[in-house]
């Protein structure tokens, strides 16, 4: 599995790096903050064709022919709010190019509608951000990996999601090629840390690590993503494309292997809680760990 996007606006040339870098099975792309949510619900609002990523489809768009080629499946919350106006992008990019992909949409995250500004409000945690709010512009359910992976055992293609977990992007297809159960609790777990692992592209592989003279990454304008090699019983390798620049060792790993947790012991995911207290990281080969 390997992923060319952490974030709304990440450079484009890194689905190129990817395909290129050696035999991938899925490719991943990851859009989603809070505040991307926002930006895209306020386009949503002014035409029923906006809400989604459009840097997705345009990045996506020259590597079509070759993804088709290599039978590499693709999965991205780049739907954004509007999924299936991403969709439609994309099966007109398929059209344009003569390729026939099966691309499916994950729905089901959006509750725009479904609750007032008050019922919202009754259900905040520990805060009070919603109080006496009159409007809410957006609301949106995290969703877990079983819809992905139910969109890939049909045979989908390209599987464009709005909101769901970032590690499910990768959970997903590990349900799928491993015929997972959804309380095998230990394996969906390390599909979890794969993808928890993956999701900020190339964060894993010394970008946003970098601070010179502390922490020195080399090659940082030809930056290398990440690719994991996942087996069935749930270890992870992870490494980069050769050529590229970057790093991938015990300390971007550790730093990416710790980013958004509060309790270590209990990272919560819509599949499952995951306990990153007992991983193991080794370093096993140059950039491969």
């Amino acid at each position: 599995i390997a992923n060319a996007s952490g974030f709304w606006g990440d450079e484009g040339s890194a689905i190129a790096r990817q395909v290129r870098g050696g035999p991938i099975d899925y490719l991943t792309m990851d859009y989603l903050a809070e505040i991307t949510m926002i930006i895209l619900a306020r386009q949503k609002a002014q035409s029923e064709d906006a809400g989604y990523a459009r840097d997705f489809v345009a990045y996506l768009k020259p590597a079509l022919a070759e993804l088709a080629k290599r039978k590499i499946r693709v999965v991205s919350n780049g739907g954004g709010v509007n999924p299936a106006a991403a969709k439609r992008a994309l099966e007109k990019a398929c059209a344009d190019a003569g390729i026939d992909l099966r691309i499916a949409v994950v729905e089901g995250d959006d509750l725009s509608g479904a609750l007032s500004a008050n019922e919202l409000a009754r259900r905040e945690i520990d805060g009070a951000i919603l109080h006496g709010a009159r409007e809410v512009i957006a609301a949106n359910v995290y969703l877990g990996a079983a819809p992905i992976a139910e969109a890939l055992d049909q045979g989908a293609d390209i599987v464009v999601t709005g909101r769901v977990a970032d590690s499910a992007l990768a959970l997903g297809p590990l349900i799928h090629a491993f015929r997972l159960r959804l309380d095998d609790w230990d394996r969906l777990a390390a599909g979890t840390l794969a993808g928890h692992l993956l999701e900020c592209g190339s964060q894993i592989t010394g970008g946003y690590f970098a601070d010179p003279p502390f922490k020195d990454v080399p090659g940082m304008a030809d930056l290398g993503y990440p690719i994991a090699e996942i087996d069935a019983d749930g270890a992870i390798v992870i490494g980069k494309p050769a050529g590229t620049g970057g790093r991938v060792d015990r300390l971007t790993v550790i730093e990416q292997l710790l980013y958004e947790i509060h309790d270590p012991s209990a990272y919560f995911a819509p599949d499952v809680v995951l306990d990153v207290t007992g991983v193991d990281v080794t370093q096993i080969g140059l950039n491969r760990v």
